[in-house]
């Protein structure tokens, strides 16, 4: 007698979920930062129970921690940093969101998002540049040392055509969804749920062929 398989995308653990960002920052001196949405996207013709968890449970308010998402659904998750204090800057906390099917308790997939609390989105941005400008002289050193007759062969990175692909679904993620009056953007860039749900769906096979080369 055969034991029955489970459906491979249902094994426990093995679920891709699609969550939009996978960073969040707040920054202790604006405000409007303090409070952040995490949209939790499910492609899937089945629906899905969701929960959220926190490594600081005590730093953050997160308004419904649990809930359902439809099938070819999303749904936002509002996020409440309630403890921007100084001696927090820089820690990098961690949220993991659950998710299951509605008749399992098993969670079939999670995802982590990191938040960290910094002091000014200002020098931000100015750390960020000089990361940047170390990089670019490091990436130049490289590429010279590679045209040495000792030089090691350089490992291929990802393309052109993979890269410009993932900053239109980023770009497509960030538009407002149809509906959103409240929204500066020109009614012909609102996007359905269905076309984030897809560039959801595309930047995470990305980000995966990015990761494996």
């Amino acid at each position: 007698m055969h034991q029955q398989k489970r459906h491979p995308e249902l094994v426990e653990g093995n679920l891709p979920v699609f969550v939009f960002p996978t960073e969040l920052i707040f920054y202790a001196d604006d405000q409007s930062t303090h409070k952040q949405v995490l949209t939790l996207y499910n492609p899937y013709e089945f629906a899905l129970k969701f929960k959220v968890l926190c490594t600081t449970p005590n730093k953050y308010v997160v308004v419904d921690a649990a809930g359902a998402v439809k099938p070819q659904c999303c749904v936002d998750i509002v996020i409440r940093h309630r403890d921007v204090r100084s001696c927090h800057y820089g820690v990098i906390d961690k949220f993991r969101l659950q998710v299951s099917e509605q008749s399992q308790r098993k969670a079939l997939g999670r995802k982590e998002v990191v938040a960290t609390l910094l002091p000014s989105a200002k020098e931000q941005q100015k750390e960020e540049e000089e990361k940047r400008i170390k990089e670019h002289l490091s990436e130049s050193l490289f590429f010279e040392q590679s045209f040495q007759p000792d030089s090691r062969t350089v490992s291929s990175g990802p393309s052109l055509l993979t890269v410009f692909l993932g900053v239109v679904c980023i770009a497509a993620l960030m538009l407002p969804t149809l509906g959103d009056v409240e929204s500066l953007v020109p009614l012909y860039l609102h996007l359905s749920v269905n076309q984030k749900l897809v560039a959801a769906y595309i930047l995470g096979l990305i980000t995966m062929a990015i990761l494996r080369t």
